[in-house]
């Protein structure tokens, strides 16, 4: 259990009033973050340096069996990557938090730029999933090593997870995160967007560079707190 104090503000007031603060950094930030990832993503997925390989299937892959309908949890992404910055309280701690995501994102497009990737083609008819058959023509399954759809669900999980308990977040709000960044690796699995390799990557680039920088930023905020003068 967290410690908190007696006359605490519950979290999610707490939470509340975070949201607001430095609202069109936010949202303007967040918007052009993903637009620019996009650019980039696109841009390295047709244009690699290399010729490209294909990505080796392992056991958990033949034991996870194709399920059309963890489509909408791959797609949710797109949100959870979004929440991790409107429970940050200062313009400081935004830019520490986009420049590590930025670098978590340099390091996955610059492996796919110089070894680039491709899960295996996987035996079935997609005519017969349609919104599927989007998401293909789309990704192309390509960029798969490191998984980055992983590497972000873990980095934004980690920070999420931390940025909850500094609120004081009750167990359940913190196992609805898990589950939802579980269920987001999961996903890349089961949509087969991705293969076992792939995601075990992402797990360790999005789970090293978080802690890298929550490690940092809890150092720059207690020397921050420390250089205040008292009153």
């Amino acid at each position: 259990m967290n410690a908190r104090r007696v006359d605490a503000e519950p979290w999610y007031r707490q939470a509340a009033k975070l949201i607001p603060k430095h609202i069109y950094l936010k949202s303007i930030g967040t918007t052009l973050f993903i637009s620019l990832f996009f650019f980039a993503y696109f841009y390295v997925l047709k244009n690699p340096a290399y010729p490209i390989t294909v990505m080796p299937t392992t056991l958990l892959d033949s034991l996870i069996d194709f399920q059309p309908l963890a489509l909408p949890v791959y797609l949710s992404l797109w949100v959870y990557v979004s929440l991790p910055p409107i429970f940050l309280a200062t313009r400081g701690e935004l830019y520490r938090y986009g420049m590590a995501a930025a670098l978590t994102c340099l390091a996955g497009l610059t492996v796919f730029y110089f070894w680039p990737t491709t899960a295996p083609v996987a035996d079935i008819d997609w005519a017969r999933y349609p919104e599927m058959l989007f998401l293909k023509n789309m990704d192309a399954s390509g960029n798969a090593f490191p998984s980055l759809h992983v590497a972000t669900a873990v980095f934004s999980g980690i920070w999420l997870h931390h940025l909850l308990r500094r609120l004081g977040g009750p167990w359940w709000i913190l196992s609805i995160n898990g589950l939802w960044c579980i269920g987001i690796v999961y996903s890349t699995l089961a949509t087969r967007q991705h293969v076992a390799v792939d995601m075990w990557a992402g797990v360790a680039l999005g789970g090293l560079t978080a802690g890298l920088s929550l490690r940092h930023h809890l150092k720059t905020t207690v020397a921050i707190k420390v250089s205040q003068p008292l009153i």
